[in-house]
């Protein structure tokens, strides 16, 4: 029995790979997420550089700070924690991967009005291959996604296909370009949807977004999620210090040590660049570019 999708949803997720999950926060939780977003970013202000806690827009000055992520917020409020360990959240992921899930990682990306900066189209699971693929990740919205602020767009089933290439001039570069994998431009789905929504996308679907056009921000919060049973697999960009450590990331249901294999495709994210960091660095070294 599903806690809160229906049958059609989860359906649909299965073909798709993405699914769009809206008012899934109350008006409390969306308000407290807003309020700490605030309080986190007002760190920018006199900062010159990005650090463990703070991305920083290329634009950003100490004068007129420019936010462009919160590095693993879920470590730096309280309210990220409780909310990634919720129902609004979990109750989704269990029905579509199961009781056992663990964090992968956590992040709060920023479009910031008018010039919030675009992510390339890539694969999660280029980054962060597993031993299964049952992983996915929810985007907590925290304003309304629209056509104009950067919505995040998805090729729907490339979830079933191949890994393509986001390697460029011998190393990884954390992009690839829908023509070079064969994908229609006019088959890309933006994921659209009210302030507390869920979007949903699985770790294997091409997936991007455009710079925020708009005079309206475009902040989601991301919980990257992993059935218990999905271990990294060597080479890829996952950290798994100990087990110990790798269990404390458990969300809900029971650890195990012996990892489901299942037959998917695997890119090693090998060799890593010099400007290896947060995908908005390494994406730099793509040479062909879709957005701006």
């Amino acid at each position: 029995m599903s806690e809160c999708l229906s049958d059609e949803q989860i359906a649909f997720y299965k073909t798709n790979g993405f699914l769009l999950a809206e008012s899934r926060l109350t008006a409390d939780e969306l308000e407290s997420c807003r309020a700490e977003f605030a309080r986190l970013s007002r760190v920018a202000a006199g900062m010159t550089r990005s650090d463990d806690r703070i991305d920083l827009e290329d634009s950003h000055t100490p004068d007129n700070p420019r936010v462009r992520r919160v590095k693993l917020p879920h470590t730096q409020s309280e309210v990220y924690a409780r909310l990634m360990r919720g129902d609004s959240v979990l109750a989704p992921v269990r029905d579509l991967i199961g009781p056992d899930l663990r964090l992968h990682t956590s992040k709060l990306n920023v479009k910031a009005a008018g010039y919030g900066a675009s992510v390339e189209w890539h694969q999660d699971w280029a980054f962060y291959p597993h031993t299964n693929d049952d992983i996915l990740a929810v985007g907590v919205l925290l304003d309304d996604m629209t056509l104009e602020n950067g919505p995040l767009m998805v090729f729907p089933g490339t979830h079933r296909g191949p890994i393509f290439d986001h390697h460029a001039g011998g190393y990884f570069a954390g992009a690839m370009t829908p023509e070079a994998a064969g994908l229609n431009m006019a088959e890309a789905v933006p994921l659209t949807g009210p302030a507390g929504s869920l979007t949903i996308h699985h770790v294997r679907t091409v997936h991007g977004s455009d710079f925020n056009r708009s005079g309206m921000d475009r902040r989601v919060l991301f919980y990257e999620i992993t059935a218990a049973d999905a271990f990294p697999v060597l080479g890829g960009m996952s950290k798994m210090q100990s087990l110990e450590e790798y269990d404390s990331r458990l969300l809900c249901g029971a650890p195990t040590i012996s990892p489901r294999l299942a037959d998917v495709p695997i890119r090693i994210p090998q060799p890593q660049p010099e400007a290896a960091g947060s995908i908005y660095e390494i994406q730099t070294q793509a040479v062909a570019r879709s957005f701006g």
